[in-house]
Parts: C-alpha cells; sequence; structure tokens
C-alpha cells in the first residue's frame, strides 16, 4: 500500500468515527477482499470465510469508533479477522465433537447398548449380587416406597442406622453395576 493510499485510509477510518455511513462503506469496499482471503486461510473453507468477515464486520462497525490511531486500522482489522476465524474453528471442533458423541450414542442404542431395557436388565442383576440385607433395605425404600422412620421402625433400628445403611448399600450397588458395564 503505498503512502497515498495510507492516508485515505486514515480519512476514511476518522470519517467513519465521525458517523460517515459512506466512508464506512468505502472501507469496506476496499478491505473486503484483503480480510476474506485472510479468513479464507484461517477457516480453510470459502463459505466460513465469508460468515467469519460478516461477523467481522459488525464488530469493526461498532467498535471503530474506540480505535485511537486511524493508522492502525488494518492491523486491527486483521486481529479482528484472526480471532472471529479462531472462534469460528473453536466452534466447527466442538459441533465435530458433539455429532461423534451423539453418533456414538446412536450406535449404541442401534446395537441394544444403553437402552432402558439393557440399564434395568444390568440393575436386576446388579441386585441379585447384593446381600440380602442391601437388597431388603433398598426395596423397603424404593420398592415398597416406605420412608426414613417407616423402615426405621420395620427393622428396629435407628434412623440414622437406615440412612447410613441405605448409603451404603446404593454404593455397593453402583459398584456392582459399573463393574459389570466394565467386562
Amino acid at each position: 500500500m503505498n503512502q497515498n493510499e495510507r492516508i485515505e485510509n486514515e480519512l476514511l477510518v476518522i470519517r467513519a468515527q465521525e458517523g460517515s455511513v459512506e466512508a464506512f462503506a468505502k472501507l469496506v469496499e476496499r478491505w473486503q477482499e484483503r480480510l476474506w482471503r485472510l479468513a479464507w486461510r484461517l477457516t480453510d473453507d470459502e463459505q466460513a470465510a465469508w460468515d467469519v468477515l460478516q461477523e467481522a464486520w459488525i464488530v469493526i462497525s461498532r467498535q471503530i469508533r474506540g480505535l485511537g490511531d486511524s493508522s492502525a486500522f488494518p492491523a486491527w482489522a486483521y486481529r479482528i479477522i484472526s480471532n472471529k476465524s479462531r472462534d469460528w474453528i473453536r466452534r466447527r471442533q466442538r459441533m465435530r465433537r458433539a455429532d461423534e458423541a451423539y453418533g456414538q450414542r446412536w450406535l449404541e442404542a442401534e446395537n441394544g447398548e444403553g437402552t432402558a431395557e439393557r440399564q434395568y436388565a444390568d440393575l436386576r442383576e446388579a441386585l441379585a449380587d447384593l446381600s440380602g440385607r442391601d437388597r431388603a433395605i433398598l426395596s423397603l425404600r424404593y420398592e415398597d416406597n416406605f420412608s426414613t422412620v417407616e423402615i426405621a421402625e420395620i427393622l428396629e433400628i435407628p434412623p440414622g442406622t437406615v440412612k447410613s445403611r441405605l448409603h451404603h448399600a446404593r454404593l455397593r450397588l453402583q459398584q456392582i453395576v459399573e463393574g459389570k458395564r466394565n467386562e
């Protein structure tokens, strides 16, 4: 860029900072292709480059008044493009990971893994592996829906002991279920 172009750019930036729509439109016209090329190089995707460029122009239009040095516009605009490109790349990576996770869950469901029926079967098997005392207290609580106080009366033990036994029975059940999943 020669000296005259630099001066014209600085004047356009100053006028755009003062609110001139025409000056901003000329900045867009002058910088559009260069900024798009950078976005394209960074994203390696033509359509994404246009999306990044559009987001960048929105940021530039909103923040141009805060640019202290009008000669800093090129570097500032390129930095915005770089940041928006990085944002686009991160979003794309997150979407890919989400798609992969969704695909994996879908495959598991198709293969019968991870379904409610399979989970219920795992739970029944794990319950069968528990001691009679653990099965009894879990059954009173979750099948018969007795409260802690009611279970304490039935078993003739303090309510605190009921809570403790329930807690430990749930932990043992969880360990058995997780152990079966890892087999």
